[in-house]
């Protein structure tokens, strides 16, 4: 499956990887992983990452990004990890490069590199990181098997997602065969001051449920402001306090933005990625997310939701 991202990477001495906007733990640990895989085992090469600002995952080590000029990518092969739409990658010089590639395990709307690897039964893009570094036989180092180790656990949510297969503990156990502390990783992803525990309180207050039972809380730009936390807290940060209600199968965070409405919508049960994509969006069968213009659009959505929960009741 990787023998094609093994010979572009010999071939290009300058290597800049790029990954979605937002990062989460798999985002940016796949980018850091990939970047420390390349250095272990080619020492000689120039790697770069790229992208916004890490915000509450900058506790990963590297995960700040490089600054490079215009001109770097002349004659580099520029990588995408992690993403599924073309306006979703950070950093859009990745088309100016001589050559790209992607590697991610969402559900493809259509091609955007010259080359793809792409495997929706992963778990995380960390898991295709890991299992390209077994087949192609490379070395790895502690900060690679910690970077890795910490996007799988992201976005496998602490091994519980219905993702998670035999193989994530087999590429998980690869990882730990490389010494590196496991407990700063559960420390930093998910203890929380008294102040977070007070705000998760404020959002479940917030729930709303649709007819045939989608939970769902709407927040308004203002409310969002007020709360003195970064957007990617609020929006993917609080969908997860619908995710244990007994009786829901389908949850949606709407949270208003600059941008627009930033949707994450999730479910235990259904493909809700059909609906994601009819409004521009895209992720996993069962997480997803896209931009809506409006609230307007948001309730649409939300009753495409609701129907979606009726027709499988």
């Amino acid at each position: 499956m990787f023998e094609k991202s093994l010979e572009l990477i010999k071939k290009y001495d300058t290597i800049i990887i790029h990954r979605h906007i937002n990062p989460d733990g798999d985002a940016i640990g796949s980018q850091v992983g990939l970047k420390f895989l390349i250095l272990e085992n080619f020492p000689d090469k120039k790697v770069y990452i790229v992208g916004d600002e890490p915000g509450r995952y900058s506790f990963m080590e590297y995960s700040s990004p490089d600054v490079i000029p215009d001109d770097v990518y002349t004659d580099a092969l520029a990588i995408v990890l992690d993403t599924s739409g073309a306006e979703l990658i950070s950093d859009q010089r990745y088309k100016t490069a001589k050559e790209t590639l992607r590697i991610d395990h969402h559900i493809q709307a259509a091609p955007l590199t010259d080359y793809e690897v792409d495997d929706t039964s992963y778990e995380s893009c960390c898991g295709l990181i890991t299992t390209f570094a077994i087949e192609q036989n490379l070395k790895i180092n502690p900060i690679v098997a910690k970077s890795l180790f910490t996007g799988i656990v992201t976005d496998s949510g602490r091994f519980r997602y219905d993702a998670t297969t035999s193989r994530t503990f087999e590429l998980a156990s690869f990882l730990m065969k490389t010494p590196f502390e496991t407990d700063s990783i559960y420390r930093n992803l998910y203890s929380q001051n008294f102040d977070d525990v007070l705000l998760r309180a404020k959002f479940v207050m917030k729930v709303k449920f649709t007819t045939h039972n989608v939970a769902y809380i709407y927040t308004t730009k203002e409310e969002a402001d007020s709360y003195n936390r970064d957007f990617f807290y609020i929006s993917r940060g609080m969908v997860s306090v619908m995710s244990d209600i007994k009786g829901v199968d389908i949850w949606i965070n709407f949270t208003e933005s600059d941008r627009g409405v930033i949707v994450e919508v999730r479910s235990t049960k259904y493909n809700i990625n059909k609906i994601a994509v009819k409004y521009g969006g895209g992720g996993h069968e069962k997480a997803s997310g896209a931009t809506l213009k409006d609230r307007e659009t948001a309730m649409q959505m939300l009753m495409d939701l609701d129907k979606l929960a009726e027709e499988n009741m």
